[in-house]
């Protein structure tokens, strides 16, 4: 049986085969291109491998890598005191240095210490959803607070302090990247621990009078973030072991 097509149909197929005809090769060639600059950009590797995609297993990777490179400090700086050592028993000049240097490694922070003293923690609120609305920022643990705790110990006469494990020294600078600190060169997650050698009462007191820790308590009763400080009869704070020597930029002449 034979169909008769009406001619305007007939001419709109002609119209749209001669169309594809040409569209066909040209979207081929497109994607011939795409492949090729892929392929050219990769060179042989994956664009996006799961190393590179997932940031949790970047933070993973370079965390133990410090910590690997700490071992390795610890084993040459091992290696330097012995030779350090060595050398004073048999040169009079080096055993004078040692002399002059050895009771500044105490205030420095170089030697491990233990005493009374006062011990801060700070956390993020751990029920968030019973904040609904809340700027999530009000929820959490900020680099100013840390700072007015550790500011506020110094100046109630601490002796020595420690933040989450690691002693604070002169150059040791309180960094919070997000929620989480950065100290000599180590991330910590809240809750954040500061525990300082020094008179209780006048440190107390001191944290008391402070206006930014008045800003963090009044924070923590109104969202339920966490604040606690106590007392302690026998602190145990470790030595310093990290590099003390200063790096900063110079300017460069041409």
């Amino acid at each position: 049986m034979r169909i008769d097509v009406p001619a305007r149909l007939r001419a709109s197929i002609g119209r749209n085969r001669s169309t594809w005809r040409v569209l066909v090769p040209v979207v081929c060639l497109l994607a011939g291109f795409g492949f090729a600059t892929s392929a050219r950009d990769a060179r042989g590797t994956d664009l996006r491998p799961p190393a590179t995609a997932n940031l949790t297993d970047l933070v993973r990777a370079a965390e133990a890598d410090v910590q690997s490179s700490d071992r390795t400090l610890a084993a040459l700086q091992a290696q330097v005191s012995a030779a350090t050592n060595d050398a004073g028993k048999g040169n009079s000049a080096v055993a004078d240095a040692q002399a002059k240097v050895r009771p500044l490694a105490v205030p420095g922070g170089l030697t491990a210490v233990r005493g009374p003293g006062i011990v801060v923690v700070l956390n993020d609120a751990q029920d968030q959803s019973a904040n609904p609305g809340v700027d999530p920022n009000q929820l959490v643990v900020h680099q100013s607070d840390l700072q007015a705790v550790v500011n506020a110990l110094w100046s109630g006469g601490a002796e020595a302090m420690m933040i989450a494990g690691q002693r604070v020294i002169a150059t040791s600078a309180v960094r919070c990247v997000g929620n989480t600190l950065l100290l000599n060169g180590d991330v910590y997650s809240p809750p954040f621990r500061v525990a300082a050698i020094g008179p209780y009462q006048t440190m107390q007191s001191a944290l008391d009078l402070s206006p930014g820790v008045k800003l963090f308590k009044e924070a923590a009763r109104f969202y339920g973030l966490g604040y606690t400080v106590g007392s302690q009869q026998k602190l145990d704070l470790p030595a310093y072991t990290r590099p003390v020597g200063l790096a900063y930029a110079k300017a460069t002449t041409r």
